[in-house]
């Protein structure tokens, strides 16, 4: 394993470890407080924090898998894995928005027979201490996830992010439910279903986008562009081709060089493209450059 790549490896499972401190402690005060105090939005918001702790361990051993390095059977690596990761990690957002949807909304047609208590205070405070900790979980692992180009910890990022919203929710709905609006409450559960699921959907989407060979952004291509055509003896930029491999991104390119050069010659100005884009886009994880001769004054 790279230095590189244990770093990164182990960077994102100390963020996971402590995320996961913090939801199984935010959980069982929640869940504490939801059933003290009668409130089922408080209790749709401990199992979303339940559902938060599970995910994340899919972030490690996502992480875990991805940082391996590569063998016969996964030559270009396991960087996939972590998107891997994030598909199951949606497929687990979707089962917990459903099912705190659908609780909610049975809650609420039950209400005809059995009326709907008002919940207790405490309920009210722990969704002010939900709002506090999710949106500071929040922040903590999106810095982290860009900061090492992570999609399963951006994934886990917006997974909070989602928990804060639903907390907001909660808490609107709670402060309803006491002054006189008892229906509020479990209205707020599929509020919350929705938020919960439509972060599914993105986590969804941008997991698919890089197990499918997606290309870089126009500008990240832009900027590829213009330090391969800054290089010396570099005639013109033939071909870029990009893909995104996992969080990593594989660059094919082929440039026009003079066609009289020795090949000693050529090949120093193949490699210094290549270290060039290597060394300015810590995302590739690797540049392939092929040479095309063209005659002084040609245009391709």
């Amino acid at each position: 394993m790279t230095k590189q790549a244990k770093s990164r490896e182990q960077i994102s499972v100390f963020v996971s470890v402590t995320n996961i401190i913090f939801n199984t402690l935010l959980t069982s005060f929640q869940l504490f407080a939801g059933i003290f105090a009668g409130s089922q939005a408080m209790i749709s918001d401990a199992i979303h924090s339940l559902s938060d702790g599970l995910s994340t361990i899919l972030v490690i051993i996502g992480v875990k898998l991805a940082a391996q390095k590569p063998d016969a059977k996964h030559q270009y690596g396991h960087e996939r894995f972590e998107s891997v990761a994030a598909i199951l990690l949606s497929a687990v957002l979707v089962v917990t928005g459903a099912g705190i949807g659908w609780a909610g909304i049975q809650r609420i047609i039950d209400a005809g027979t059995t009326p709907i208590a008002e919940p207790g205070i405490l309920a009210l405070i722990a969704a002010i201490v939900g709002i506090a900790v999710k949106e500071s979980m929040y922040w903590r692992t999106r810095y982290y996830a860009k900061k090492l180009n992570s999609s399963v910890l951006m994934a886990d990022a917006w997974h909070n992010r989602s928990d804060s919203l639903s907390s907001i929710g909660s808490f609107a709905a709670i402060l309803g439910a006491r002054m006189g609006f008892p229906v509020l409450d479990p209205l707020a559960s599929i509020i919350i279903s929705v938020f919960i699921l439509k972060v599914a959907v993105d986590v969804f989407r941008n997991a698919v986008g890089k197990m499918t060979d997606r290309a870089v952004d126009e500008e990240t291509a832009t900027a590829i562009r213009a330090v391969v055509e800054a290089q010396h003896g570099v005639t013109a930029l033939d071909l870029l081709q990009t893909r995104v491999f996992g969080d990593r991104v594989y660059v094919d390119i082929e440039i026009a060089i003079d066609r009289d050069l020795p090949l000693h010659a050529a090949h120093d100005i193949a490699q210094g493209v290549h270290n060039a884009v290597e060394a300015g886009f810590p995302a590739i994880k690797h540049c392939m450059v092929h040479m095309n001769p063209t005659a002084a004054g040609e245009v391709q």
